[in-house]
């Protein structure tokens, strides 16, 4: 477990393991938002988003956090480890409104500078729709490199906290 992506749906707690697995293992944490949203949540463009994850890649150890479906496919070809965080989608959108409030016109540890947080109805509403809209593709993804690669795919807070205690 040397080179490892983590995805799942906003509110998963894909930054929150990311720093948690970085200080079980050593390894070090990216996490793709604060790489990909410039000030103002300004998007970075794909073609820098790809060369910002290759150099990433090319590193003998590296934990990158974060979905970006169009990149996806690259992260799984040079992981080792895929970690799903699949949680309930009503914990993910708790989590979500929850992080909101704390960090309400501040910006969060794992985001871009300048990106302040805000409350957004539309990525409530993709977290609500995740397990129907994204999930399944997810999952077909992760079958198709489940034979050569470590696929973890963990469902609860339980499941989380009994993986990391495991390391």
């Amino acid at each position: 477990m040397k080179k490892i992506i983590i995805i799942g749906s906003g509110g998963s707690g894909k930054s929150t393991f990311g720093r948690q697995l970085h200080e079980r293992t050593g390894i070090k944490v990216s996490h793709l938002d604060a790489l990909f949203w410039k000030p103002n949540w300004v998007a970075v463009p794909r073609d820098e988003q790809i060369e910002v994850q290759r150099q990433l890649m090319e590193q003998p150890e590296w934990i990158l956090d974060g979905n970006y479906g169009g990149t996806l496919g690259m992260r799984l070809d040079a992981a080792d480890t895929v970690i799903f965080l699949d949680l309930p989608r009503t914990v993910c959108a708790y989590r979500v409104i929850k992080r909101n409030l704390k960090y309400r016109n501040r910006t969060r540890p794992d985001m871009g500078e300048g990106c302040i947080e805000q409350f957004s109805w539309q990525f409530l509403k993709w977290v609500w729709q995740y397990p129907k809209e994204r999930r399944p593709g997810v999952l077909r993804q992760l079958d198709e490199v489940r034979h050569e690669k470590n696929v973890v795919i963990l469902s609860s807070k339980r499941d989380v906290q009994t993986f990391l205690d495991q390391l």
